[in-house]
Parts: C-alpha cells; sequence; structure tokens
C-alpha cells in the first residue's frame, strides 16, 4: 500500500466528491463513513495499519462524502439520504469502470454498501461489513441522540470530545484529543450534526433479504457506538451470511486489536484474492481473448495508458482487465504474473 496514490475529484453537480486511489490489483471499495478526510486520516499510524493489511493486494478505493474532508463543503438537504449516498456511489462506480468489486463497509458505510449491493447485485462480488446496523433508530435511545446532536451543533469542540469517548471505547485522552481535533478538521459543526443525524435515520431493513452476495459481518462484541445485537441483525438477515464476534469496544477498526479485525477481513476477501485458475493438463488458466491480447501487451513492457491507446480502451478499463489476469494467475505483481504466464505457455 506504500506504492502509488492519487487523490482525484468526481464531479456531482457543480461539486465534486474528492477520492483516493492507493495500490495495485484488484478493485477494493470503502464507502464513506460518518466524517473522514483522505488526506488527514492517511497520517494516522493506526489507519494506515488497517488499511495496509485489509487492502494489501487490493487498489483501495476511498472517498470522502460531500460536506466533509477533501471534498467540497457545501451540504444540501437532498444529500441527506440514503438514496443520494448510494447515487454517490454508482457515480464512483462508473467514473472507474469498476464491474464485480469487494465492498468494504464499515459503521454508516455498512448501510450504503448493503443498499448498493441490494440495487446491483451485478457489480458487486462479495461484501465485508464491521460494525454494522440495519436500523440508525437503533443505535441509542431517541433522547439520547437528540442530546449528542444538540451538542455538536452547541459546541463543536465538547460534541467531538462525546463523540470520541463513544467511538474509541475508552481510548487515552491523547487518542481521544487527537481524534476530537480530526473530526472538527474533517467538518463543520453543522455539517458533523446533519451528517450523523443521518446516520441516526438510516435503514436498510428492506435491503438485506435481497443482498445475494457472499456477505461477511464482523463486529466487536462491547461495541459502545454501535451494539453487538446490531451486527448480528444484520448478518441473521442476509441470507447465507457469515458473522464474526470479536472481541473489544472501540468502534473503529484501526483502535484497540486491530490484527484480529484485519484478520477477520482478510479471511473474507480470500476467495477473492486467492483464486488461482493455475495450469495442468486437465485444467488450463481461462482467460477471455481481451485478456490474452492485453497480456501479450504486457509482457512487451507497455504501461496500461499505451495498452489503452493501443486498443482503443480507457485506462481504468486496462488496469481492471491487468488486475484480473493476476487475479487468476495468482501473482502480485504485472513481472510476477508475466513469468508465471510465460511457464504455462500463454504468452
Amino acid at each position: 500500500m506504500e506504492g502509488k496514490s492519487a487523490i482525484r475529484f468526481l464531479p456531482i453537480g457543480d461539486r465534486r466528491v474528492a477520492y483516493e486511489i492507493r495500490g495495485d490489483g484488484p478493485p477494493l471499495v470503502a464507502p464513506a463513513w460518518w466524517v473522514s478526510h483522505l488526506e488527514l486520516d492517511w497520517r494516522s499510524a493506526d489507519f494506515r495499519r488497517f488499511w495496509e493489511g485489509v487492502a494489501d493486494g487490493y487498489t483501495l478505493i476511498r472517498y470522502d462524502r460531500l460536506g466533509v474532508g477533501m471534498s467540497d463543503r457545501l451540504v444540501q438537504d437532498s444529500d441527506l439520504t440514503l438514496d443520494s449516498e448510494v447515487a454517490t456511489l454508482r457515480m464512483l462506480f462508473d467514473e472507474l469502470e469498476l464491474e464485480g468489486v469487494s465492498l468494504v463497509g464499515g459503521s454508516s458505510g455498512s448501510c450504503v454498501a448493503v443498499a448498493f449491493a441490494a440495487e446491483f447485485p451485478e457489480r458487486v462480488e462479495r461484501l465485508v461489513l464491521y460494525g454494522s446496523y440495519c436500523d440508525g433508530a437503533e443505535l441509542t435511545p431517541p433522547g439520547v441522540a437528540s442530546a449528542i446532536l444538540a451538542a455538536v451543533r452547541a459546541h463543536w469542540g465538547l460534541g467531538a470530545r462525546i463523540l470520541s469517548d463513544i467511538f474509541l471505547g475508552g481510548g487515552d485522552a491523547a487518542e481521544q484529543e487527537r481524534f476530537a481535533r480530526l473530526q472538527r478538521e474533517s467538518a463543520t459543526a453543522e455539517t458533523a450534526a446533519d451528517v450523523l443525524d443521518l446516520v441516526y435515520r438510516l435503514d436498510v431493513r428492506k435491503c438485506l433479504p435481497l443482498v445475494n452476495r457472499p456477505t461477511t459481518v464482523v463486529h466487536r462484541r462491547d461495541d459502545r457506538a454501535v451494539p453487538y445485537r446490531c451486527g448480528r441483525e444484520v448478518a441473521a438477515a442476509i441470507p447465507g451470511a457469515t458473522f464474526i464476534p470479536l472481541s473489544g469496544s472501540a468502534h473503529f477498526p484501526w483502535h484497540g486489536d486491530v490484527d484480529s479485525v484485519v484478520r477477520a477481513c482478510r479471511e473474507a476477501l480470500a476467495p477473492n484474492e486467492l483464486v488461482a485458475l493455475r495450469a495442468s493438463a486437465s485444467e488450463p488458466v481461462l482467460l477471455s481473448d481481451r485478456e490474452r491480447e492485453i497480456l501479450a501487451l504486457v509482457a512487451r513492457g507497455l504501461g496500461d495508458r499505451e495498452i489503452a491507446e493501443q486498443l482503443v480502451l480507457s485506462p481504468h478499463t486496462v488496469h481492471r482487465h491487468v488486475a484480473n489476469i493476476r487475479r487468476k494467475l495468482g501473482r502480485t505483481s504485472r513481472t510476477a504474473a508475466v513469468a508465471e504466464a510465460a511457464r504455462l505457455g500463454l504468452v
């Protein structure tokens, strides 16, 4: 994950959503959580450790929702709906020409991942949900939710500290202060409260039975922000879903026992990254004609853009084909894939 990284901007009307593409391999998309900041989040060693572990061998795609982080800060009432969240994710898929993608949805991002997978199952390969829930009204008693929202709107410094205590599950004072500062730098008090209100309003109960992609639900037993029972309910309602309970109280996976969450997520993604159709006399590697054509050009040393120009394709399409070739050959780099293809007589 220390390789190439680029922050780009997706036009949505006259506004822009910031997204980052980091690493190399099959695409792994993380729908936006409550508040985030592409640049500042990655400065956190714990945040990097989590995503570098989960997304090793993948192209990680993250984005800041409208109103927060590096995205345009203007938020409209029409943005604060589940339909709008799904539409943003769909536009990102269209922009990058993504198909058959694994989604890692955390917290409120899990609701967006579920709704997207229910509506566009052909574009999703598998789901990994962490700290998930299906009905935001179940997260906290109505009076408590109203009090938290009022505190955030009235005094962002106090509100940020309250949320740090909830989300970090008893982290030390320095951790809580760092996260409180990150929240304030990522969004205004009004936007933070508006988006948090959306978190409490999200409801994907009707979407859960419609999800027909392989799904793994990971949840910490003492999560203080999203109760454990919420994750169990999500897993129970998605046909064939696997539920992985973990110890801990921190809501964010990059706090507390990070390694256990990484292991659970990697196990869920393993079928996607480890499928290697190795050649043998009875079981040849199955590459499409287009993939063989692109593989031959990769073997000649051409990059994605050069291949795209030669075949009249977009660089994103070429990149996706190369990722699929590497996956099928069971290799994590272009050079290793070419060497394996040569060994198998494919080039």
